[in-house]
């Protein structure tokens, strides 16, 4: 055991949804599960505009928030919010702790890149990027960004999800400058367990349904975020195989729910269970199995981008039918996890996991220990950067 400090940049005041919560302290536990002092800090500079009440700063309310968060993972002292959208003040810790923290630091993470480096984490050499969300970051670096280079810079390793980034069949253009490493999100799995089939026989998922922003356009083509797009192609699927299918939305209007409907879809609003980390839990342990779609972006790139809330169906061993990324070149599929290009090959894997539920079920879990346990990808990060 090591008491050496590591502190991981985070930015879950600015989407205090639950799936990003859960996403963030997987990586604050699990270094904390491997011996290390973890620390979560927020100094990414941005409006945390969930908690902006009467035309204040919500510096207070993102403090409130995270103090009450952290002190339910036994993390009361291992945090800070530096405001600095506002006037610099230091939350949780002081700001001399906090510098002294950056200091000792063996790695200071900015996970999602959703931290602008400061002197401070650049002064350390021990900051890493990893990257959450592939594509446009990997664009601006090919179309000669400034800002985007200047962005990495004060980094001194990079990390991706998008783990077929640098094949022949990923579109993803690669830099000449930036060496990106493939990783997994880590998942704490008893954090997840359940026994049994659950309390129904849906396939559900947490998504958001429109999302018209952060197109982008390579090579004369437009690819889109918003993951509506994919899944208007599988409208048909209640009808061609034998299951229940449920969609926890957000960013849909009365014409998206009806038009699903009429499809055989049921639609649950998402943004209740999303305020709840608990709610959120149990939702994906009590369904039978996960279908979902990918964003466009990362389906016709071919990234191999797989999601943190499927990892986290397979940990509550939950079968995941979910859209070909290109991340079959890394994990298993066939069993316990399939992945989809056609409405016929969705339909046939559901089928067959409601044929032969329990071994899918099991082999859901398996695939979760073996690829996405905290013990197999976070050591294997810190091995990376030589920590």
């Amino acid at each position: 055991m090591t008491r050496t400090p590591i502190v991981v940049l985070g930015a879950m005041t600015r989407y205090p949804v639950a799936g990003i919560i859960w996403l963030t302290l997987q990586y604050v536990l699990g270094f904390r599960r491997l011996g290390y002092d973890c620390y979560y800090v927020e100094s990414h500079g941005g409006t945390p505009r969930p908690f902006v009440v009467d035309g204040d700063d919500g510096a207070a309310g993102a403090a409130g928030f995270l103090a009450r968060l952290m002190d339910r993972f036994d993390l009361s002292d291992r945090w800070a919010f530096h405001a600095l959208h506002t006037d610099g003040r230091c939350y949780g810790l002081s700001a001399l702790e906090l510098s002294r923290l950056y200091s000792s630091a063996a790695l200071i993470v900015n996970l999602h890149g959703a931290t602008k480096p400061q002197p401070e984490h650049a002064a350390t050499g021990r900051l890493v990027y990893v990257g959450t969300d592939p594509v446009l970051l990997e664009l601006q670096l090919s179309e000669g960004s400034p800002e985007a280079h200047a962005f990495l810079e004060p980094h001194v390793a990079f990390f991706t999800w998008a783990a077929n980034h640098g094949h022949d069949d990923c579109k993803l253009p690669v830099s000449d400058r930036f060496t990106f490493h493939s990783t997994r999100q880590p998942v704490l799995l008893d954090q997840w367990c359940s026994n049994g089939r659950g309390d129904s026989d849906r396939f559900t998922t947490v998504a958001g349904w429109k999302q018209l922003w952060r197109e982008v356009t390579f090579g004369g083509e437009t690819y889109h975020w918003s993951k509506h797009f994919e899944f208007l192609k599988f409208l048909a699927l209640p009808s061609q195989c034998g299951a229940a299918f449920e969609l926890a939305l957000t960013g849909y209007e009365p014409e998206d729910r009806a038009l699903l409907e009429q499809h055989g879809w049921q639609v649950v609003d998402a943004a209740a269970l999303s305020a709840d980390v608990d709610r959120y839990r149990d939702y994906i342990r009590e369904s039978a199995g996960e279908f979902t779609v990918a964003k466009d972006q990362n389906v016709r790139f071919r990234t191999g981008w797989f999601s943190d809330r499927s990892a986290a169906y397979l940990a509550a061993g939950r079968p995941v039918v979910t859209q070909e990324t290109g991340f079959s070149s890394s994990l298993p599929t066939g069993r316990g996890l399939f992945a989809f290009s056609t409405l016929e090959e969705a339909a046939t894997a559901v089928d067959a996991i409601v044929s032969d539920y329990e071994r899918h079920r099991t082999a859901a879990r398996a695939i979760a220990a073996e690829y996405f346990d905290h013990a197999v990808v976070l050591p294997a990060l810190l091995k990376e950067c030589g920590a």
